[in-house]
């Protein structure tokens, strides 16, 4: 059996680095507490700064905080860093006024973190009072657009800034920015029916949490593709808010696994005439078809969508005529279990276009002919490209984030198309985010640590560092001690090789035993054992303080090693994970500093999920702390669930087999059970029906609730509840060092 490696934590350091990690060993330090991380008024801020937001070649967008939600974004330029308000914020309030908007409102709407703007980036759109006004930034001319009692949604400007479209009361509309006059596109949109706006489940699991806009523009800014969600056979849940006198309901419509989905259909708008077409999604209703992209082509003739099967089984990358709706399939991708989108083509001059795909096991780029046939594959090898920023077709090279170097960081390349040679930008180990400018000469890197807070710096086109832009966070953090881990390599009973980090407390000493928490997601391809930031690790701090070491393992699944290392938890959510797991605490088991009797697990979603799975069907952990945990992936939402279980009819036994509910009779240790009643994600059912097992069978445990609280912990006073309750069970079960 392989031994494990110790590994280096940072690897090779540039002499920002090297300055970075001098200053925190040779500042005097003290060591965090729990009113630095967690008092609502003295907490210390060390999040990521906001990403830049590009509007030339030359400068970027930025806000600064005001205080009270109150914000003026800066005009930044960016070789410099001279920074002047993006309009002058005064005459856009008066002209707000003016227009009709309510004082106070007009504060409000003018004083935002980010704006709606244009291509061309010379205008904005305002929301005061439910109605959309339009901001020319060059003169701060103010034209009000809408005046209705029903609220404008998820507004958007025109390519060419002639237009607003927008969602009112399910319905779509544009309005015309320089006259004002109002079409409406669409006419069935109810309760039911969606157009252009998503429902939760849509944007949850396929366009991005909080990604409610369902209509795209053309890039000439004379239609709108948009979908149609009808939510008529979707079943309703309901949530109570029991806070109130008399409580509040929400009800939304929720499917479950095995229950009927929203149905789907992509239509074109003609923004200036109005009518509109249905494009064939070639997908016969049988497979109960998910669209899960839209965009267009460059001369706005065609619109390019993905379709899959309600399983997932396979994806088709469509064409359709935008003006008969006539579409053909480009191409199908399938794996040997699910697959996933990654985004929409990229079109070059001569038609072709390049293409995320998971075909052999890693996400690779490929250069596809017009008609869909395989050129060639540009990237390949056992390493992913995670995200493709952008092509420079003048230059003829794409820009791309892998994990070339090891799957713990992501590094941002240049790659050629010609010949698909890569040229590494960002030397400094790490994680690293990029925004480019339109021309790629310039570009911002958002880059961390596991031991070091976000630090956004400027760069050139070459990956040379021009400027530091915002490094705030991480000088916040050198007035501390953060006790970064040891990076390892853990092996598994069956060759395999797990990433793992180990966290130590401060007055480490090998010849005590020492007890050990270990914090997981495990959910496929969401590693934690990587090089970056994490406010988790911040919260460790506080463990550490408590003679408790601190264990982070990547179960394969999660390893973010590729699509095929996701594969074997198909249909068997739960159990290759707890096999990894538990490899991992034989490893610990094995070192002579390790209080065998003393190791416990925490995780939150997935994580809570695979907390009470491990108690629930192992007896490797002596605790665990599962927080607002999937119980029964019964319960769970239907695209996310069906991906990974398949249909609850088609897979009845592997949905049986995974239910931490089903298995309360085979608890092992302390269980700490805690969920947010207004959790509209994975719901406050699951640890109800776990909690009602659990009493039946008998078996003590502890169960805490949030009210008003979504499945994101945010509200301050429940945020310090929360951490006091996990630090006080940690160290109530486990306890030091003895």
């Amino acid at each position: 059996m392989l031994s494990a490696r110790r590994l280096l934590s940072f690897g090779h350091m540039t002499m920002h680095a090297l300055a970075t990690a001098f200053l925190l060993a040779v500042a005097p330090t003290r060591p965090l507490t729990f009113d630095d991380l967690y008092h609502p008024l003295q907490k210390l801020d060390f999040s990521a700064p906001p990403a830049p937001v590009w509007v030339s070649d030359t400068h970027f967008l930025w806000p600064r905080a005001e205080g009270d939600d109150a914000f003026t974004v800066m005009r930044v330029e960016a070789l410099s860093g001279r920074a002047e308000p993006l309009f002058d914020l005064a005459r856009a309030e008066a002209g707000l006024v003016e227009a009709g908007a309510d004082p106070k409102e007009a504060r409000t709407a003018a004083r935002r973190k980010s704006y709606a703007m244009g291509d061309a980036a010379d205008a904005l759109l305002l929301e005061a009072g439910g109605d959309l006004y339009h901001l020319h930034l060059g003169t701060h001319a103010v034209r009000r657009l809408t005046r209705t009692a029903g609220t404008e949604e998820q507004a958007a400007l025109s390519p060419d800034g002639r237009r607003v479209a927008f969602v009112r009361d399910h319905d779509l509309y544009v309005v015309e920015t320089a006259g004002g006059r109002e079409r409406r596109l669409t006419t069935d949109g109810s309760e039911n029916v969606l157009n252009g706006k998503l429902d939760w489940v849509y944007q949850e699991e396929v366009y991005g949490r909080g990604k409610f806009r369902a209509f795209w523009w053309s890039p000439d800014g004379a239609r709108l593709a948009f979908l149609r969600l009808d939510e008529t056979r979707v079943p309703r849940y309901t949530l109570v808010d029991e806070l109130p006198y008399r409580p509040a309901l929400q009800t939304y419509p929720y499917p479950k696994a095995g229950d009927p989905n929203p149905v789907a259909r992509l239509g074109v708008a003609d923004a200036a005439r109005g009518g509109l077409a249905w494009m064939d999604l070639l997908a016969p209703a049988a497979d109960e078809p998910l669209v899960v992209d839209v965009s267009w082509t460059p001369d706005s003739r065609r619109v390019a969508f993905q379709v899959q099967n309600r399983e997932q089984t396979w994806l088709d990358l469509n064409l359709a005529d935008a003006a008969t709706g006539r579409s053909r399939r480009v191409l199908r991708e399938t794996t040997r279990a699910w697959v996933e989108p990654h985004g929409s083509p990229r079109w070059l001059a001569d038609g072709s276009f390049l293409w995320l795909s998971e075909r052999t096991g890693w996400k690779h780029l490929y250069h596809h002919a017009a008609d869909g046939s395989l050129r060639r594959a540009l990237t390949s090898g056992e390493w992913e490209v995670r995200e493709l920023h952008g092509v420079d077709q003048r230059a003829g090279a794409a820009y791309l984030s892998t994990t070339e170097r090891g799957p713990r960081g992501l590094d941002v390349y240049r790659l050629t198309l010609a010949d698909g040679a890569r040229t590494l930008l960002t030397p400094d180990r790490g994680t690293h985010a990029p925004h480019f400018a339109p021309s790629f000469a310039l570009w911002t890197d958002t880059w961390s640590t596991v031991a070091q807070p976000p630090v956004v710096r400027l760069v050139q086109a070459d990956g040379t560092v021009a400027r530091v832009v915002d490094e705030r966070a991480a000088e916040r953090l050198r007035g501390f001690r953060f006790l970064a881990p040891e990076a390892l390599q853990v092996p598994t009973r069956d060759g395999g090789v797990m990433e793992a980090w180990l966290f130590k407390p401060e007055d480490f000493d090998p010849s005590r035993r020492y007890p050990v928490i270990q914090y997981t997601y495990a959910g496929p391809h969401a590693p934690r054992a990587i090089d970056k930031w994490d406010a988790e690790h911040l919260f460790h701090q506080l463990v550490l303080q408590k003679g408790v070491v601190v264990w982070v393992c990547d179960n394969r699944t999660a390893s973010g090693k590729g699509a095929v290392s996701t594969w074997p938890i198909y249909q068997r959510a739960g159990e290759p994970e707890l096999s990894d797991i538990e490899d991992g605490v034989a490893w610990l088991r094995r070192q002579p500093w390790v209080d065998a009797a003393r190791i416990g697990i925490r995780g939150h979603s997935y994580g809570g999920f695979m907390a009470a799975y491990a108690l629930t069907h192992g007896t490797s952990f002596a605790m665990g702390i599962a927080g607002s945990p999937v119980t029964d992936w019964r319960d769970y939402d239907s695209i996310y669930t069906e991906r990974i279980m398949r249909l609850p009819a088609h897979n009845p036994d592997g949905y049986r087999r995974t239910s931490p509910a089903l298995a309360a009779a085979a608890l092992h240790g302390k269980l700490l059970l805690y969920h947010g009643l207004m959790d509209d994600n994975v719901h406050p059912q699951n640890a109800t029906q776990l909690a009602h097992a659990l009493q039946q069978a008998g078996k003590p445990f502890r169960l805490m609730t949030y009210a008003r609280t979504l499945h994101a912990f945010t509200d301050p006073g429940v945020v310090r509840h929360w951490r006091a309750l996990m630090l006080d069970f940690v160290a109530e079960t486990l306890g030091g060092a003895p």
